[in-house]
């Protein structure tokens, strides 16, 4: 199976990245060439279009900032649909809305290619390990003609059911991560006010029924004052408000989720869209004048 890989950023270019040490046959493309270097010099080919990507390729994913860009990328002059051979694959691993997906792949079954999305969740760094878990929707048949390829990027892997589905249960995901962000915040700095010492307190309630998985990972980040989460303040907005839209439509009041979206949107007007997320909590250290920062915490989780 030749794939192509299209959009190597901080996910991307991890997720890519697997694919080749897995022994997979690569053709990568980015609007930025030199993010390519290090897939090609794994062994990849280098495209300079999704088109032709699409054309050296049985199936093509795309890891893409925004539901405008995936569109463009697919359905564009150059885009994939042009390149790719009917009866291939596109494999959609960007977060977008449910509707999103389901509308882009109706236009790509009229060119004869079928759809899986395959949005992943657990941060930049476990997708650096291939250690993401992958969260799948979309036909059965084709979700076990690609499995494949998705085990090479993440060890645990969900199929949610059908097409849509697994762009639900990321948003969902993702409204938990940016809520939990903003109470570690919260909690570190009551640690800080309350007279104790910040490591030891980030470890206490790392071993507590407190814990969460952003507050062992990004709360170190915050700890270090790096904020280097490699995710931007830009696309936590955008996925807080697929879940709003999603919370609208299923008639579910988002109270925690809506306080979490209006204090996202103060830290981006704040800090600007190509912040790192966990900037958030700057939002209360400078409103209080207090840095939270210890010693022994790393500017990047590995």
């Amino acid at each position: 199976m030749r794939y192509g890989y299209i959009g190597l950023g901080h996910l991307g270019g991890h997720l890519a990245a697997s694919l080749l040490r897995a022994g997979f046959k690569v053709t990568v493309h980015d609007i930025d060439r030199k993010l390519a270097d290090r897939h090609i010099a794994m062994g990849a080919q280098w495209a300079d279009s999704p088109k032709a990507a699409a054309a050296a390729s049985d199936a093509v994913l795309t890891c893409l900032p925004s539901p405008k860009v995936s569109e463009g990328v697919l359905t564009g002059a150059d885009g994939i649909l042009a390149g790719l051979k009917p009866g291939g694959a596109w494999i959609e691993m960007s977060t977008l809305g449910r509707d999103e997906i389901l509308r882009l792949a109706e236009l790509a079954r009229s060119s004869g290619i079928e759809t899986l999305e395959a949005p992943v969740t657990g941060g930049v760094h476990l997708a650096a390990t291939a250690k993401v878990t992958v969260l799948v929707g979309g036909d059965e048949a084709l979700y076990a003609a690609h499995r494949p390829a998705l085990q090479a990027m993440g060890d645990r892997l969900f199929h949610m059911g059908g097409l849509g589905s697994a762009s639900v249960i990321k948003v969902i995901t993702n409204m938990l991560a940016f809520i939990h962000l903003i109470a570690t915040g919260e909690a570190l700095m009551l640690a800080k006010r309350g007279g104790l010492d910040l490591a030891q307190a980030f470890h206490a309630i790392a071993a507590s029924s407190g814990t969460s998985f952003v507050h062992e990972t990004e709360g170190q980040l915050v700890l270090n004052g790096s904020y280097d989460i490699g995710f931007t303040m830009d696309l936590a907005v955008k996925d807080l408000g697929f879940a709003m839209a999603f919370g609208r439509e299923f008639g579910v009041p988002l109270d925690l989720a809506t306080r979490a979206m209006q204090t996202f949107i103060r830290a981006r007007e704040a800090y600007g869209g190509e912040a790192w997320s966990t900037m958030v909590v700057k939002l209360l250290e400078d409103a209080l004048g207090a840095d939270l920062r210890a010693e022994g915490f790393p500017a990047r989780i590995e």
